[in-house]
């Protein structure tokens, strides 16, 4: 098996558990061999929680019955939130922090922000923009946009021009049509409606 599915990463509060994106059934016994082998450690150690790549909460909570069930350990209720509140999606939606690129992003380029991401300029495929809030893009998206990346269903991506490669927001990805592309001539904007990614030409109020 090989391992790096699961690791241990230290903050001043004290130790939250990262999970990669990988099997579940080796993440379990991962994480089980990596308690077991340092169980004295941590049982001194503060545990914050667990934070993950497209992980549900299913198996967080498998993972859970691990750690308190088998290993008798606590998950804080202090310092930092619980898992549940820590990884409460970023509410800066409408306003927070934003990351201003006045630049086109290339090939090869990745660019990930913890709040909104706003680019003057173009997304070449092969880019990948990832973001915990919106995504605008002032120009036209041909590579990969993830917004919402914590799982925020209300964050959108809007450009110009969308010719993603890949769009998602949340853990919600839009496919792009089959057949050629219309453009609508006017900014678009990429949002979750009914369970699927719906993009459609802004509108502004009048």
């Amino acid at each position: 098996m090989k391992e790096g599915l699961v690791n241990f990463r230290g903050i001043k509060e004290g130790i939250y558990i990262y999970i990669k994106e990988g099997d579940f059934h080796h993440i379990k016994k991962e994480l089980d061999k990596k308690l077991d082998e340092s169980i004295d450690f941590f049982r001194g150690a503060n545990l914050l929680g667990i934070k993950g790549e497209n992980i549900t909460e299913d198996e967080i909570n498998q993972l859970y019955e691990i750690i308190k069930d088998k290993y008798k350990l606590h998950i804080s209720e202090d310092g930092l939130p619980s898992y549940l509140e820590e990884e409460k999606p970023y509410e800066g939606i409408y306003e927070g922090m934003t990351k201003f690129i006045n630049t086109t992003i290339r090939s090869g380029q990745v660019v990930e922000y913890d709040g909104n991401i706003v680019i003057i300029g173009d997304v070449n495929p092969g880019a990948l923009i990832k973001a915990r809030g919106n995504i605008i893009i002032l120009g036209t998206l041909r590579g990969v946009a993830h917004a919402g990346i914590d799982g925020n269903y209300k964050a959108i991506v809007a450009a110009y021009d969308l010719q993603p490669t890949q769009l998602r927001i949340a853990n919600i990805i839009g496919r792009r049509p089959d057949g050629d592309i219309v453009t609508s001539e006017l900014p678009e904007v990429a949002k979750i409606y009914d369970g699927e990614v719906l993009i459609e030409p802004y509108l502004p109020r009048k």
